[in-house]
């Protein structure tokens, strides 16, 4: 087995692991990516197969304004469709929002998704960190997080690592108090479809400082196919869009996005489902007394015993239990000892407890053994 140096800087990195590991990819299971574990909705496949039967699918450019894929989405987000800027990811939107504003300090809570920081430092951006509290549940403070000389703040709802959501009046109002104060919030909502009714999507008309953030491919299961986009009043979206490539989504994803989006009862579905499956796995973790979060996402975070070795219980996990989890030692101020588990089917979960329960034994006890053989 090759060495290890750093933990990956993000989840779902298969190859690599099984690169490592000496294990075959297809026999690893990934908790480490928040991906819907039941798939796509069946819409999705049909429209893939009737495009690739389209010999036009391949001659045409895709539509550069991408007008039925975002029809598409202000549907689903019940917004004008002319405050909707479109791309392969949620970093091109930021990096193309950054790009249209002008902004110059950026308050970030911490912990946080690493390319928060890494794309303000490449726009040149200075960064205040704000650090939120595992003890109080890592929770905003409105006043605090708009009082300086920043004029912008990039934050989540619900956040990630923790998957704690805050209540939208909160968040509207943490952007009403950085209105008064000329500053834009950036407000990255990438599990929002899980809690739809504590998003502010809909506030981006009533805000001129706000452009919201959203994923489509984990909440529907294909983030293979890279589609995210920003919401602002439509000047501001207008802008983002002409500071994007030309191109940035191909024919095939934009239509298997529509066909996914079109699909109102899988939403229904994942979320019912996703909600059982969370509860069951914290209720297994509390069982095995591990302090967790109250997450509201497709994942949960929780900490290991202060005893317990983090690399040597990673290792283990995949090693042992070809189970990948998402070390969150790269999450800045996020103390020690802390994993990410996505939430899977109710048997996955139910192995993952398993493996826990198993390799926290292993690790406890070589600890202990090790402690011994020291004081000797």
């Amino acid at each position: 087995m090759q060495s290890i140096e750093t933990y990956p800087a993000h989840g779902g990195q298969l190859r690599q692991i099984a690169e490592i590991f000496g294990i075959p990819q297809s026999q690893l299971i990934d908790f480490s990516a928040n991906i819907n574990p039941d798939g796509p909705p069946p819409a999705v496949v049909l429209a893939l197969r009737a495009s690739l039967d389209d010999p036009r699918m391949f001659t045409e450019y895709p539509d550069i304004e991408q007008a039925e894929l975002k029809e598409s989405i202000a549907s689903y987000a019940g917004i004008p469709t002319q405050n909707v800027a479109v791309a392969n990811g949620f970093v091109p939107l930021l990096e193309a929002a950054l790009r249209t504003l002008p902004i110059r300090c950026c308050l970030l809570p911490v912990p946080a998704f690493a390319e928060y920081r890494k794309t303000l430092e490449r726009a040149k951006i200075e960064i205040v960190p704000y650090v939120l509290r595992a003890e109080s549940r890592f929770s905003y403070d409105p006043e605090a997080m708009v009082t300086g000389q920043h004029d912008a703040v990039l934050l989540a709802n619900p956040q990630n690592p923790s998957g704690i959501c805050h209540n939208a009046d909160v968040i509207r109002d943490l952007i009403a108090k950085a209105s008064e104060r000329n500053m834009y919030v950036l407000l990255d909502e990438a599990f929002i479809d899980y809690v739809p009714e504590h998003s502010l999507t809909t506030a981006a008309s009533e805000f001129a400082n706000l452009v919201v953030f959203r994923s489509v491919t984990k909440f529907h299961g294909m983030p293979g196919l890279r589609v995210a986009y920003a919401v602002g009043n439509p000047t501001l979206s207008a802008s983002v869009s002409t500071n994007l490539a030309p191109w940035p989504i191909t024919t095939l994803a934009a239509r298997a996005v529509s066909a996914a989006l079109n699909d109102r009862p899988y939403a229904s579905r994942a979320r019912t489902e996703n909600r059982i499956r969370r509860i069951a796995l914290r209720r297994n973790l509390d069982l095995l007394e591990l302090a967790s979060y109250p997450s509201a996402a497709n994942f949960v975070l929780f900490r290991l015993p202060s005893l317990a070795d983090p690399n040597a219980f990673w290792r283990h996990m995949i090693g042992e239990h070809h189970i990948v989890l998402r070390a969150c030692a790269n999450f800045e101020a996020l103390p020690s000892g802390h994993f990410r588990a996505a939430v899977r089917t109710q048997q996955e979960n139910g192995q993952l407890a398993a493996a826990i329960a198993e390799s926290l034994s292993h690790d406890k006890y070589s600890r202990l053994r090790h402690v011994r053989r020291r004081d000797r």
